[in-house]
């Protein structure tokens, strides 16, 4: 049982980053591959004020978001005249940076030896069972929160100007919409989510370190939207279920396959996964919810949903 709702909290913590990348990517179609360094600024920051200077949990979640967020729109600005495969190798290259630094800062970090006794809410005073059905109620609340923080934005004006910047920057450009501006904002709020994310899963595990903010995150979080559908914020909530169900089912299958060694099996699991996941996207191109062409017509009166031609 433990197990069970372990793995429906680490799909939760999944959900909520992919809501992020779903508003730089989804939304504002910015390529970033470097989420799981806002992931491990969100994780730092609140772990470091948790642990060290003893504030309350919320306090230390709401300043990794936005710690995540500055850090994200320092990036954007940092980036703004770049775009697609560029933007993309330099947003990985900033992750790598993030992961190195944590590493070599010991006085700040602790290095590799990573940080413990991260607070959890009522740890001490619970069963591990009680903890992870509390903290899965919490990360429900707050993947709900984020989700319909995320609908509203994509029906609102904000969001319209995202999807214009994504669909042709030079039309939204010379519609009067300051891009640069936009693309930070977009950044900034992604990240900040992303952060959030990291955040949460630091208060959860009570222990990170840098060898868990690898490229590897990015891949997931990434393949969580594109199996889901990118744009679509239900898609993005979906997505993160699959692919935990899927990394979770493969470790019973693998002990199963005879003849391999424990690092055959673990690039099994992957391959397994991959595997799966390029299946669904060969006979579901757009995901298994693509985004749809619903939005929020100006003037309606009751703000009702009309359809696109």
């Amino acid at each position: 049982m433990i197990y069970i709702v372990s793995m429906a909290v680490v799909a939760g913590i999944y959900a909520v980053m992919a809501l992020g990348l779903n508003v730089m990517w989804g939304m504002a179609g910015l390529i970033n591959l470097g989420l799981v360094g806002s992931a491990a600024v969100g994780a730092y920051t609140t772990a470091l004020l948790t642990v060290r200077t003893s504030l309350p949990m919320p306090v230390g979640i709401l300043a990794g978001t936005a710690a995540a967020a500055l850090v994200g729109a320092g990036l954007s600005l940092v980036t703004s005249r770049l775009r697609g495969d560029y933007l993309a190798i330099v947003t990985l290259g900033f992750a790598e940076a993030i992961r190195i630094v944590a590493s070599n800062e010991i006085w700040l970090t602790n290095g590799t030896d990573g940080i413990s006794g991260i607070p959890g809410p009522l740890r001490g005073s619970l069963t591990p069972l009680q903890f992870n059905c509390l903290y899965l109620g919490i990360v429900a609340a707050v993947c709900v929160v984020i989700y319909v923080f995320c609908q509203r934005l994509l029906y609102s004006p904000l969001g319209r100007v995202f999807h214009a910047i994504r669909d042709d920057d030079v039309v939204a450009s010379v519609a009067g919409k300051w891009v640069q501006f936009h693309r930070v904002q977009a950044f900034a709020l992604g990240s900040g989510i992303i952060g959030l994310g990291g955040a949460l899963y630091a208060h959860y595990t009570s222990y990170i370190s840098p060898d868990l903010f690898v490229p590897l995150l990015t891949l997931y979080v990434k393949l969580s939207l594109l199996t889901g559908g990118v744009g679509n914020n239900r898609g993005a909530v979906l997505g993160a279920v699959i692919v935990i169900v899927f990394l979770e089912m493969t470790r019973f299958i693998v002990p199963f396959v005879p003849y391999i060694s424990a690092v055959q099996g673990a690039a099994l699991r992957e391959l397994i996964l991959s595997g799966s996941l390029l299946i669904i996207l060969r006979f579901r191109v757009n995901g298994l919810l693509p985004e749809g062409r619903e939005h929020l017509m100006l003037g309606s009166p009751l703000g009702e949903r009309t359809r696109s031609p």
